[in-house]
């Protein structure tokens, strides 16, 4: 990778290309989970500095810390949809904009690896200007001479950029060993699937040991209902949110954790026979959908359709207007357009509507049962399979540059081959002091902790573990974020 130096000792990319990261060591045969005794595998390999605290019987707490901060800032041009980087056409028109207004820009080769589902991408980025971590006054400066001459630009920090850097990592790896561990696994959407909720809130009612933020939920829905789940949702074996079809996810039972891809069903059938797709569980409803609500929903149902309420039974208590509570101990099942034709057709008042669910493990093709032990949160993206790094940014929906190789706070979630769960988080966005890890990055710190499987949960603001009801880790936001759902480790 070519770099233009400065007389200052920093370095600024002119080709951004992922550097190829070490093999993790993992023992042939493990009998329990350990914390690696070989370098740390990101940078350029330090030695990092760790402190175990014991959280209970089985479960160990590291505090890791690695690297030294040796990058600095740029100001970063963006294209006309806004992005960081473009076609070579339209990056080249920005250099000239630059030059034109008096400034020397760099223009970036920048190289999006391939991940197991899609082939790598080249792009070009503008930048212009590099100056040290305590100089970003003097960066802010050059963007807002840039943005006053007409530029669209933002202030970027080089250890964000997912190619070579020196760190800083500030990581806590929790590691929950298989045979000493008597507590067992769950799910919580805290005190309803609409509502957002902080983890520390979730941990603490449940009485939780230890507790991470779980998958992504959907920012792109009304404000009031912004905790859905994107993707399957399990508590307590109930179904709360469908799968996204193929899509990464971790199923927990008892003290057993694991990774695989699911698929969701939801039929209703009436009692003369007529059966409907159920589209979706606990979230908006589109044109001609039919959507299930459940008590744990904690929001109206869509207004402008028919719902048809449902006693634990299957008995249809009456129809009404949507735009109603789910009552405790009732189901709603909704429907607009043809759903709504299908309800008022064959879910009369006083009958039988039974609702079917199936929630389906890819890899077995074999049903999971519902059961009250059972828990399922969706995961972000694929990782590592069966000790192999294989990531699946495509088909689990992230496979943009941003994404894929720039560096974030990540949540990951391990299984180790004796069925150990790692949990860890690596802060990031906080320059010079911790600069996250991308999506290969992240792949192959689980390898390096022993994960034959695993998993990236939702990240960003979002990254938090809890420990005792606080959050051990430092969020990015300056704060805990409040999230769709959590993952917790019980005593019990």
């Amino acid at each position: 990778m070519s770099r233009r130096t400065t007389a200052g000792g920093l370095a600024i990319a002119t080709a951004l290309t992922l550097a190829t990261l070490p093999a993790a060591s993992v023992a042939a045969e493990q009998v329990s989970v350990r914390f690696p005794s070989a370098k740390f595998p990101l940078g350029t390999r330090p030695v990092p500095t760790k402190t175990m605290t014991t959280v209970a019987q089985g479960i160990d707490l590291y505090d890791v810390k690695a690297g030294t901060s040796t990058d600095g800032y740029t100001v970063t041009v963006l294209m006309p949809n806004g992005r960081d980087s473009g076609t070579l056409p339209k990056a080249e028109a920005k250099v000239a904009e630059v030059e034109a207004i008096g400034e020397t820009p760099t223009l970036q080769k920048v190289v999006r690896p391939s991940v197991a589902d899609a082939p790598s991408v080249t792009e070009y980025m503008v930048r212009v200007g590099l100056w040290s971590l305590k100089d970003k006054k003097k960066a802010d400066e050059m963007a807002k001479k840039l943005k006053d001459a007409g530029l669209k630009v933002k202030v970027d920090y080089l250890g964000d950029d997912g190619v070579k850097t020196t760190g800083p990592w500030n990581v806590k790896v929790a590691m929950i060993d298989a045979g000493s561990f008597r507590g067992s696994y769950a799910a919580s959407l805290g005190t309803s699937v609409a509502a957002r909720e902080t983890v520390s809130s979730m941990t603490k009612a449940a009485g939780a040991l230890l507790g991470v933020n779980g998958g992504f939920f959907n920012i792109h829905t009304a404000k009031e209902l912004r905790g859905e789940p994107v993707g399957a949702s399990v508590v307590a074996g109930k179904l709360l949110s469908e799968a996204v079809p193929g899509r990464s996810a971790v199923v927990l039972k008892g003290r057993t954790a694991k990774i695989t891809e699911l698929k969701t069903t939801v039929t209703a059938a009436s009692q003369d026979g007529e059966k409907a797709p159920v589209n979706g569980v606990n979230r908006a409803a589109a044109t001609d959908e039919m959507v299930l609500y459940t008590e744990e929903y904690g929001a109206n149902t869509p207004t402008g359709g028919t719902d048809a309420v449902i006693d634990a039974n299957g008995k249809v208590i009456g129809l009404r207007a949507s735009g109603a509570a789910v009552a405790k101990g009732t189901r709603v099942l909704h429907g607009n357009g043809v759903a709504a034709d299908w309800i008022n057709q064959h879910a009369w008042q006083d009958w039988t509507v039974t609702i079917d669910t199936k929630v389906v493990d890819l890899r077995t093709k074999r049903a999971i049962k519902l059961t009250p032990d059972l828990h399922v949160i969706a995961g972000g993206v694929g990782l590592v399979r069966n000790g192999k790094v294989k990531i699946t940014a495509k088909l689990d929906g992230h496979d943009s540059m941003n994404m894929i190789l720039r560096r974030h706070p990540r949540t990951l979630l391990g299984v180790s081959k004796n069925g150990s769960l790692i949990l860890a988080t690596i802060d990031g966005r906080q320059p010079g002091v911790t600069v996250g890890a991308n999506f290969h990055e992240a792949a192959q710190f689980m390898r390096w902790l022993g994960a034959r499987n695993a998993i990236n949960l939702d990240g960003g603001g979002s990254t938090t573990m809890v420990v005792g009801n606080k959050p051990v880790n430092r969020p990015s936001d300056g704060g805990e974020r409040p999230v769709g759902d959590a993952l917790l480790v019980l005593p019990k």
